[in-house]
């Protein structure tokens, strides 16, 4: 009687989660500046500089303004 030997797949089978590893880092580095082509940021930022800038300005107040003159 011969001996039928059982085929190893554990190479086809790191093999595969190597691609899948690649393809999915692929994918998600493709996605990453998606938000960035929205606008929302932009926008975020422009709301925050005129936010500090007020505060700012507020915090500079004359010595006259600060003694209720």
């Amino acid at each position: 009687m011969t001996d039928v030997q059982e085929k190893d797949n554990l190479w086809l089978i790191v093999g595969g989660c190597i691609i899948a590893m690649i393809a999915i880092v692929i994918f998600l580095r493709g996605e990453k500046s998606e938000h960035l082509k929205s606008g929302a940021v932009a926008q975020l930022q422009a709301e925050t500089f005129a936010n500090l800038e007020k505060r700012k300005t507020s915090n500079n107040a004359t010595e006259d303004q600060k003694a209720g003159k």
